[in-house]
């Protein structure tokens, strides 16, 4: 008899319904199904009894996709009708690792950017937002779709395939070919994209001809494919997921009870939801989305309620006032901030809650066991709070654990504290560990990077180093030690020891040198002591933040916190690293106080290069500070640099008083956010301690406290000195001022 096509749009009611209708009455000898090829000898594990969702995750070298089924995707179905029926199964796609797929991550997201011009007359011609709501109009509210395959035929006649899309159908006709041959006369099922059936059918049009021998599965040296627990929320095209259909939960209501029971799920899911946040929702309110939606459905011409008919209706129901972004289902898009409770428990009862789980006989990846068996043998495999002493060789280890799987990604174990970059040192960790459903399908999705767990961290952290900018490297190798992964450490040290050189960002630098300086000062924890290519990237970093301030010019201009964090890292290279560097004191010295000098380099950067002269040996004379334009911003620069230098300099505090003192109200307020952002370097008790300078300066008796604690609410404050303003303004006018 030949073949016959079903073509079909992923995860859609509809034609799950269609393909197994067709299987039924057809009896077919094969039944083959868009999908890896490479996983045809392990079909039987599909079927070993799984919860669905659940997804096949295929990897190799740097490539991972998954081909997600649920109970109502149309290949899901085609694989279960067909053993019931005694077909034999195949899937006849190339394998997921394949060039076709190189920027594929889900084989069963539709290319709908390809036609998008059909089927944006389409939604003018039909009056509807998008293809979501297209299809539901056309083939989902209807108790028996017509047309289906006109509408695929419409779609491909307007796009044209890729070279990608192209090899994918040579192969799958090559397998229909060798099926219609070995069928000895029944029927062949072809189950596959609506996108891809018209060009399969051109293909094989007037019968098999050229080779009807079973095709040879491409191998691959890496990687392999194993079977992931899913979810309702991964399948959602609002969290991002362009499947073929959004709203999962929705979509498997009509899958098990039809549009109309599902479309009276909604309105009890969405008021339930509700009414657990504490918002209002009456009988009166569900009465009228009933309504509401019924009357849309009618108005629109469907037999049974589409999922828009009935959201549209809740909307009209329980929003009154106006939206201030368009609902999600008018556009497939993510609900941004701020959007409308009503809205957020829409697409939350829309999503559903479905979570898949694995047969326990289902096959895993050795990191899977090597994990499960380490976390067995250091007590991590509990929920609770975890603390570790990292002085302590077995503590660190079971650090050094923890690390490679949050690296990883694995969910679960968060560190609530503990070593961080560009820090002083901390000698112990703090853990929340949480075993969840979800970790089973990480893990086995990690299994990409390594059979053990070191290896698997180490291929991450590499993988992200190779994509990462200067400033992300220091980050990279902090992990890598936090992990104990030295081979890794050996690379990114090189890299950065290469970009620090070429770099002219000084804020990227003054990101490495703080990170690489951080795990210089850690040595007792890492043995990064004296490394001597740490040791390159601290001299290279340093140096290369001098040449650059040197001829760094510029007009007054806000201060920039992330220059003043490369100016204060060169002054902790100086003070805690000289061992490292090739400069000399009086090199860095002298560069300081040019810059210092230089009337043409921005106010912070001046100031902050006093400090590191100051910090260096070099006070200054505090009476230049008189002449000193745009203060706010050069006292940034100074006070992150030399922070302690100035607590210990009563002098200079006096002098800023006096200069502070002397501003007008308007100049006051021009350098007001300078001034805050300079002494937010200063703690609380360090603020006290410039206050009880300023006292003394003053000689004048006061609680220091007081007066750098406001107790009074700002905008009463604020208030009062405008009420102000306005009596000084009718004094004048007056004559009585």
């Amino acid at each position: 008899m030949g073949a016959v096509f079903v073509g079909v749009r992923h995860h859609s009611p509809a034609c799950a319904r269609l393909v197994a209708d067709t299987i039924r009455t057809q009896q077919p000898a094969y039944v083959l199904i868009e999908g890896p090829a490479d996983f045809n000898e392990r079909i039987d594990e599909l079927l070993l009894g799984h919860e669905l969702p659940v997804a096949l995750f295929s990897y190799s070298d740097e490539h991972a996709s998954w081909s997600p089924f649920c109970d109502y995707s149309p290949e899901w179905v085609a694989i279960t009708e067909a053993r019931r029926c005694g077909a034999e199964v195949r899937f006849i796609d190339l394998p997921a690792w394949h060039e076709a797929f190189r920027d594929v991550s889900n084989r069963y997201a539709d290319a709908e950017l390809r036609y998008a011009e059909v089927v944006e007359r389409l939604c003018q011609e039909f009056a509807v937002d998008n293809v979501d709501v297209l299809w539901d109009h056309l083939f989902e509210c209807e108790a028996e779709p017509k047309g289906m395959d006109e509408y695929f035929d419409l779609l491909r006649g307007t796009a044209t395939a890729d070279d990608g899309d192209s090899a994918r159908e040579e192969y799958m006709a090559s397998w229909v070919r060798a099926a219609v041959d070995h069928a000895r006369g029944k029927p062949v099922v072809v189950v596959t994209g609506g996108f891809h059936t018209p060009a399969l059918k051109a293909k094989l049009e007037g019968g098999p001809e050229g080779d009807t021998d079973w095709p040879k599965v491409p191998e691959r040296e890496k990687g392999a494919s194993y079977l992931v627990p899913y979810s309702h929320a991964r399948l959602d095209a609002f969290t991002g997921y362009q499947s073929g259909m959004p709203s999962p939960g929705y979509y498997q209501q009509v899958w098990e009870k039809g549009s109309q029971r599902a479309a009276d799920w909604l309105v009890q899911s969405v008021a339930t939801r509700l009414r657990r946040r504490q918002q209002p929702v009456s009988t009166a309110d569900l009465i009228a989305a009933h309504t509401q939606a019924g009357a849309l459905a009618r108005l629109r011409g469907h037999e049974n309620p589409a999922r828009t008919d009935v959201l549209d209706g809740l909307t009209s129901a329980l929003i009154s006032e106006d939206l201030t972004q368009p609902p999600p289902w008018t556009r497939r898009g993510t609900l941004r901030p701020g959007a409308h409770p009503a809205l957020v428990e829409m697409i939350g009862a829309l999503r559903g809650d479905k979570v898949g789980r694995l047969h326990p006989s289902t096959p895993a990846p050795p990191l899977v066991n090597a994990v499960q068996e380490l976390l067995r043998a250091h007590g991590l495999d509990q929920e609770g709070k975890v603390a570790l002493d990292l002085t302590d060789a077995e503590a660190l280890e079971r650090s050094r654990i923890l690390h490679r799987l949050r690296v990883l990604r694995i969910p679960g174990f968060e560190r609530t504290s503990g070593p961080s970059e560009g820090a002083q040192p901390q000698l112990d960790e703090q853990w929340v560990l949480r075993p969840g459903e979800e970790r089973l399908a990480a893990l086995i999705e990690a299994a990409e990077h390594g059979a053990t767990l070191e290896e698997a961290a180490g291929v991450a952290l590499e993988r992200r180093a190779r994509q990462a900018q200067l400033e992300q490297l220091a980050g990279i190798l902090f992990d890598a030690v936090l992990c104990g992964i030295s081979t890794l450490s050996g690379r990114v040290k090189e890299s950065l020891n290469e970009g620090v050189r070429e770099t002219g960002d000084l804020a990227a630098l003054g990101h490495v040198l703080s990170g690489v300086l951080g795990l210089w000062r850690h040595d007792r924890l890492f043995g990064t002591k004296k490394d001597p290519l740490l040791g390159a990237v601290i001299d290279a970093g340093t140096t290369r933040v001098l040449w650059l301030i040197e001829g760094l010019h510029g007009g007054p201009a806000p201060a920039d916190p992330q220059r003043l964090k490369a100016m204060a890292a060169t002054r902790d290279s100086v003070l805690h690293a000289k061992s490292a560097l090739s400069l000399d004191l009086a090199d860095v010295t002298g560069v300081a106080t040019r810059v210092s000098n230089d009337v043409q380099a921005p106010p912070d950067l001046r100031g902050a290069a006093l400090g590191l002269a100051w910090t260096l040996g070099t006070k200054p004379d505090v009476r230049r500070v008189r002449g000193i334009d745009a203060l706010g911003d050069w006292l940034a620069g100074l006070f992150a640099v030399a922070r302690e230098e100035v607590l210990a300099s009563p002098d200079l505090v006096g002098v800023l008083d006096e200069l502070v003192s002397a501003m007008t109200e308007e100049e006051f307020l021009v350098a007001l956010p300078a001034l805050r952002l300079a002494f937010s370097y200063f703690p609380p008790r360090e603020r006290e301690t410039i206050a009880a300078t300023v006292l003394d300066h003053r000689g004048v008796e006061g609680d220091v406290r007081g007066i750098t604690r406001l107790t009074t609410d700002p905008m009463v404050v604020a208030e009062a000195m405008a009420v102000e303003r306005r009596v000084d303004a009718l004094l004048v006018k007056g004559g009585l001022a």
